[in-house]
Order: structure tokens, then C-alpha cells, then sequence
């Protein structure tokens, strides 16, 4: 007969299985669907709809969807006083964080433009 997951927890000395415990649901907390994260944050569907300026149904087809424009998410996010980073790892290289990517024109707006420099003595 075949032994399921609790049946092998169960045979684990109490250490393991609370060591084991702990990496679940650690690895869990990385991988928090968008519904599971604003509940984290004790929010609702239909106060985070009013903090985005939508309905509670579209925050509710946010939560159902598996592809969302980056500047949704960023919004959806932000929305819950989060912030949204992406960053692209590839083998062998350092992780590279992209900036700008899913911004709104407001966000874009609101940044500071850094100062073009300063010309340089006019030559002949």
C-alpha cells in the first residue's frame, strides 16, 4: 500500500519534521498567488478596489488572471503600499534588475529628471 505525505511526516522524528515544516512554508511564502498576498495584508477586494479606483470585480478577475499588463501588477501592488522590482537572472551572470518597466505616465511624471550637464567653454 502506498504512504502518503502525512504518513511520512508522521514517522519523522519531531526536529525533521518541524525543520521540514519551516522550508514549506517558507517556500510557500515566496509563491503567494495575488489573492493570498493581499490577504497577507488584510485587505479586501473591495477596499483595495477603492485605493486602485476600480470596481471589486476587477480586482477579483485581477486575482483569477494568469497573465496581467506589468503596470497592473505594479498598480495592484502599490496599491497595497508594495513595491514591484523585476529582475532577470540568467546562468553564470548576476541577477539584473530593469527599471521603468510597467510604470505609469504619472509614476514617469512624478520622478525627479536629473540635470542635463552643464555646457563646457565654447570652442572656436
Amino acid at each position: 500500500m502506498a504512504r502518503t505525505l502525512r504518513d511520512k511526516m508522521a514517522a519523522l522524528d519531531a526536529d525533521r519534521r518541524a525543520r521540514v515544516e519551516a522550508e514549506a512554508e517558507g517556500l510557500h511564502a515566496e509563491y503567494l498567488t495575488l489573492q493570498e498576498l493581499r490577504k497577507a495584508k488584510a485587505m479586501t477586494q473591495v477596499h483595495l478596489a477603492d485605493v486602485l479606483g476600480v470596481q471589486q470585480a476587477t480586482v477579483a478577475k485581477y486575482e483569477r488572471q494568469s497573465d496581467l499588463l506589468i503596470s497592473t501588477l505594479a498598480n495592484y501592488v502599490e496599491a497595497m503600499g508594495g513595491k514591484l522590482k523585476l529582475t532577470v537572472e540568467f546562468p553564470d551572470h548576476r541577477p539584473v534588475a530593469l527599471d521603468g518597466l510597467g510604470e505609469t505616465e504619472e509614476a514617469r511624471r512624478r520622478k525627479p529628471r536629473q540635470a542635463a550637464p552643464a555646457a563646457g567653454p565654447a570652442r572656436a
